[in-house]
């Protein structure tokens, strides 16, 4: 077991969640220029380096000289789970935090977020069981699995996201092997770690939500994401593509749907995709919730409150 390095003072990392289209990039970098530190990004798609449009990832002129961790840092072929990821993140931190007292971590991927903030529940795997799974996915679909979930977990199901077959193998591989819910196996007991975590969650109107998730699928498909997509067709069998923006222009490439009906696809399963992150941050009632205020005037409660 490796022992993480001494750091002398307790360090502070600080999050900062909230749905797609929140807002989260912007008050994450104006922060990181604040106190000069630097940012992990959080965002499960992001860390590829062939997803760029339909991601919504910040470009080297948005990211205005902010160091980021975790933006284009791995390819479809290599999907990196949330264990992966969080001992990736504590590496950069134990490196990182020596030069920086806080550090930002930005992104909507919950269960990537706690796996770093808390930790990791030891919960049975079994890789038969795993690979039967996954050959009924591929052969089936995800209906009967996603069925059997509902029926055996329905807190989990209605959090989960339902275009993630790896999450929900995972849920229904840990059920059968122990007969309990995913969602109780879950315990999210902290671990002990060598930094302190403040979390906030940018909570906008539903209504202005909405309202800026339709804009940026707009915009998205006016910046070309209909082409970038075409790029991934020969990649579409990756399980890291069957993901909200992708499958709905897989779907009208193959000659199923009209492009206007994709595209009002991409925007209905981001609004429910943002509904179900919503739901996953409501599990930690330490997060501190920001209102629908300006970046400037978020960023002042954030360094008043923060110590």
């Amino acid at each position: 077991m490796r022992v993480p390095i001494h750091i002398e003072a307790k360090k502070q990392l600080i999050v900062i969640e909230g749905p797609t289209a929140s807002g989260k990039t912007a008050l994450a970098i104006e922060l990181a220029k604040r106190w000069k530190t630097i940012i992990v990004s959080a965002d499960s798609r992001q860390f590829y380096k062939e997803l760029t449009i339909g991601t919504a990832k910040p470009s080297l002129e948005e990211q205005d000289g902010v160091f980021h961790y975790f933006i284009d840092s791995h390819f479809l072929h290599d999907e990196i789970t949330s264990a992966a990821y969080a001992k990736e993140v504590q590496n950069v931190l134990e490196i990182e935090f020596k030069n920086h007292d806080k550090i930002i971590m930005v992104g909507g991927s919950g269960m990537f977020i706690d796996a770093v903030c808390i930790g990791l529940d030891e919960i049975p795997k079994n890789d038969e069981l795993k690979s039967e799974l996954t050959i009924q996915w591929k052969t089936k679909g995800l209906e009967d699995l996603l069925a059997e979930l509902k029926e055996k977990d329905l807190d989990f199901y209605n959090e989960v996201d339902k275009e993630n077959p790896m999450r929900i193998i995972r849920a229904i591989e840990a059920i059968r092997l122990t007969g309990e819910p995913f969602s109780k196996l879950r315990k999210n007991t902290k671990k002990e770690s060598f930094f302190d975590v403040k979390r906030y969650v940018i909570d906008l109107p539903r209504e202005v939500l909405y309202e800026r998730i339709n804009r940026r699928v707009d915009q998205m498909i006016e910046n070309g994401l209909v082409d970038e997509v075409r790029s991934l067709v020969a990649l579409k069998h990756l399980s890291t593509l069957k993901t909200v923006g992708y499958s709905e222009l897989f779907t009208y490439l193959e000659g199923n749907i009209p492009l206007v009906e994709a595209i009002e696809l991409i925007k209905q399963n981001t609004r429910r995709y943002a509904k179900r992150q919503l739901t996953w941050f409501r599990r930690h009632p330490e997060a501190v919730w920001l209102s629908d205020r300006s970046t400037i005037e978020m960023v002042n409660d954030i360094l008043l409150s923060v110590r």
